[in-house]
């Protein structure tokens, strides 16, 4: 080989391992942000990854409050300024919604156009981080559901649930039923069944949905039974037949979750890297309750409970 021909091969591996190490490095706006988007005088947690893609393009996913994660093409970055666009998912039009934002102090504050064209503005802090740890010490079980009444659950305006010969029941879409008591880490034993075609969830702290649904049959998704909602994917879909008694044991700790349905292990340790939609808030270092989804299919219970964990 001769020396150009070698000069220019050294050049071009400084040029590309120059290259490689600033894309390792990031940029500022990398990672993951808990959204907070002043709608309507409400405040509604969303979520934001950014990440880059090779050298100079900066791609990303997005959760709204409701809807599941969906990717984010491109990131373009003008000067201070950042902007990205999402096309509807659940949301009521045919227009994409769009962001602009730039860095503040150490979080990040923008605009974002909703898809009937209003503005709003939204702020973001950076998604904590949650310690896992083993060796985890149980504490004492504590029954959400006693067989009896509604009791240690918040009653909404418009409340549907309601005890039926000692099952809790939600016959018809209505409110969501939200736990008095909050949690860290726990584990949770739920016994329930659903009618055919069905829809509903657990969330765990409030902010991760467990997907309950009637997806007997079908390919494991995020999004079917057993999945946390649009973020892990099952390992095998076990759902049984609509009107049979099914089980959830799942196992928090800090970020990490593992779900047993119907007696198998479907996720083993995986981390939930935000919130889904429909969380309470996005206050992911607190303590949060059990919800159970209401406002979409019927639903019933017969056991809930929960068994908080601390270190060791």
């Amino acid at each position: 080989m001769n020396t150009i021909n070698t000069t220019l091969i050294f050049l071009f591996l400084v040029v590309f391992s120059s290259n490689v190490s600033q894309a390792q490095e990031g940029h500022p706006l990398e990672g993951k942000w808990n959204l907070t988007i002043d709608q309507e005088g409400e405040k509604l947690p969303s979520w934001l990854e950014i990440r880059h893609s090779g050298t100079n393009t900066l791609i990303g996913r997005f959760t709204y409050a409701f809807g599941s994660a969906r990717p984010v093409a491109e990131i373009e970055k003008h000067g201070e300024l950042f902007s990205f666009e999402i096309p509807p998912q659940w949301e009521p039009g045919a227009a994409n919604m769009e962001f602009e934002g730039k860095i503040v102090g150490e979080g990040l504050a923008g605009t974002m156009i909703y898809v009937d064209g209003k503005t709003y503005n939204w702020t973001a802090t950076k998604s904590p981080k949650l310690p896992y740890y083993e060796n985890a010490k149980e504490g004492k079980t504590v029954k959400l559901f006693n067989g009896k009444n509604l009791n240690g659950w918040e009653m909404k305006p418009g409340n549907q649930w309601a005890v039926l010969d000692g099952i809790l029941t939600s016959a018809k879409p209505g409110v969501n039923l939200v736990s008095e008591e909050k949690f860290n880490d726990f584990k949770l034993h739920a016994e329930f069944r659903y009618p055919e075609g069905s829809n509903s969830g657990m969330y765990l702290r409030g902010r991760y949905e467990v997907q309950i649904a009637d997806n007997i049959g079908l390919e494991p998704s995020s999004i079917y039974f057993g999945g946390i909602y649009g973020l892990l994917t099952p390992n095998e879909n076990v759902a049984m037949k609509a009107g049979e008694w099914q089980t959830y044991d799942i196992t928090l700790i800090g970020r990490r979750v593992t779900i047993v349905a119907n007696g198998k292990t479907v996720i083993s340790n995986q981390n939930i890297e935000a919130m889904t939609g429909g969380a309470l808030d996005n206050n992911e270092a607190e303590a949060g309750p059990i919800m159970i989804q209401g406002d979409h299919g019927p639903v019933e219970f017969r056991k809930l409970e929960i068994t908080p964990l601390t270190r060791g």
